[in-house]
């Protein structure tokens, strides 16, 4: 088996997605975990996972815009001559008055994707009144930037807004997983909307920042998307790439996920033979 291809803005992406929140120490859990995660991903650490992605035919990045990530990345191409597309995120706050130069910094680090993150989309959204305030504008300056627009959004309105109003858009970044972790509406909601969107919806917290097991919300995810849509999920290690493509291949051909259990003492009884 192989890991399958999506075509998302002309572009052929991996339908995993590496995800960068335990990267930068963005855990979901705690600011213990957190500050742990920040000690333990070193450059050199960061590196070997992505190589392990690249390895695996994982070829797109999802993460704020930064030099520091640049720098791995143009290692690991230079390594592995697997090139990683990268889904940017500029923006963090509301009203986003630097925009332009967010914009200018995530094209200058190389940038496939500019995607202004749900700190701004969410806030400059009115379902009601249709529409994603200057949203064109910034779309439009993207485009001259050589980057392809897309919106990160934590609400499932953006994305009909945006279908409804006809804006440039070529990938949407929604949670969704399995027990509903920072998704908006229900799960069910939510996956009539990636399902019917016009472009392909890069879905993040499949796992619930750790909350479900791999199999299990791989397999929620992945059965119920579209063909197109791709599904990002951080790792820690090699091990856990080759782990979580190898589930991720299984779904995807049409095949019950297979992992080896863990096993504890408390299990014994569990055993079949």
């Amino acid at each position: 088996m192989a890991l399958p291809y999506s075509e998302i803005g002309g572009l052929k992406i991996s339908r995993l997605v590496i995800g960068s929140n335990t990267f930068f120490g963005y855990s979901h859990v705690s600011r213990a975990k957190d500050t742990w995660l920040r000690r333990y991903f070193t450059d050199d650490a960061i590196q070997q996972v992505l190589e392990a992605c690249a390895a695996k035919g994982m070829n797109a990045v999802c993460s704020m815009p930064g030099e520091r990530l640049r720098k791995i990345m143009d290692r690991v191409e230079a390594n592995t001559g697997v090139h990683i597309n990268w889904f940017a995120t500029p923006g963090n706050k509301y009203p986003w008055a630097n925009w332009k130069d967010d914009v200018n910094m995530t094209a200058d680090v190389g940038a496939e994707f500019c995607m202004p993150h749900q700190c701004y989309t969410d806030n400059a959204l009115s379902s009601g009144r249709g529409e994603i305030e200057r949203y064109a504008e910034i779309a439009a300056y993207i485009r001259e930037k050589g980057m392809r627009p897309g919106l990160s959004t934590h609400r499932p309105e953006t994305i009909t807004t945006v279908d409804k109003a006809g804006y440039d858009c070529e990938v949407y970044i929604q949670p969704y997983n399995s027990i509903g972790f920072l998704c908006s509406v229900e799960t069910d909601w939510i996956g009539k909307v990636i399902r019917n969107a016009k472009k392909p919806v890069l879905c993040i917290k499949p796992l619930g920042a750790g909350r479900i097991l791999p199999p299990t919300g791989l397999s929620f995810v992945y059965n119920s998307v579209k063909p197109n849509d791709v599904v990002c999920i951080g790792m820690m290690s090699s091990e856990e790439v080759e782990e979580n493509t190898t589930i991720v291949e299984q779904i995807l051909a049409g095949q019950v996920a297979q992992v080896d259990l863990q096993y504890t003492r408390s299990k014994a009884a569990l055993q079949t033979s």
